[in-house]
């Protein structure tokens, strides 16, 4: 009767850290807040995307209204295609602006909109014009590094 009672305990053990593994995963997948509802798709072209992935969040105001589909290179432009699948229920005007930005220092990349003042939306297979591209935190201190040096040739 011992050894089925130590038996039992070890597999919820084992149930409950396989749980809480799966949990990681998906977390560290950005993959657990997947929306099943209905979305449409519309694109827009970086520059520089930076680490942009599949399934990143796209947000307005703070508030996740979509996600990322699919990352392509446009070999006329030299651009990166980015398809953002936005949820249905959010509805943003044709002129509106998308810029890739980073949560906390060096945390994940997002996509970024911010509405404009048309009066006609977005619909499905339309363009976002106005893009801003990543900043590269390596650009960004390459850039402060040569300031310095040249500063320093002044004096």
């Amino acid at each position: 009767m011992q050894r089925k009672s130590l038996d039992v305990w070890v597999g919820l053990f084992i149930v409950i850290g396989v749980a809480a593994l799966m949990f990681l995963v998906l977390k560290a997948s950005n993959t657990g807040s997947l929306s099943f509802g209905k979305t449409y798709a519309i694109t827009a072209k970086f520059d520089n995307i930076g680490s942009l992935r599949p399934q990143a969040a796209v947000k307005a105001s703070g508030v996740v209204i979509g996600r990322v589909g699919d990352i392509s290179f446009d070999d006329k432009t030299y651009q990166a295609l980015v398809t953002l699948n936005m949820d249905e229920g959010y509805n943003f005007p044709k002129d509106s602006s998308a810029k890739i930005l980073t949560a906390g220092l060096l945390g994940e990349q997002y996509v970024g909109i911010e509405a404009g003042g048309d009066e006609k939306n977005l619909v499905a297979g339309d363009k976002i014009a106005r893009t801003q591209s990543a900043a590269v935190l390596e650009d960004l201190i390459n850039q402060f590094i040569y300031s310095k040096a040249a500063d320093g040739k002044k004096e």
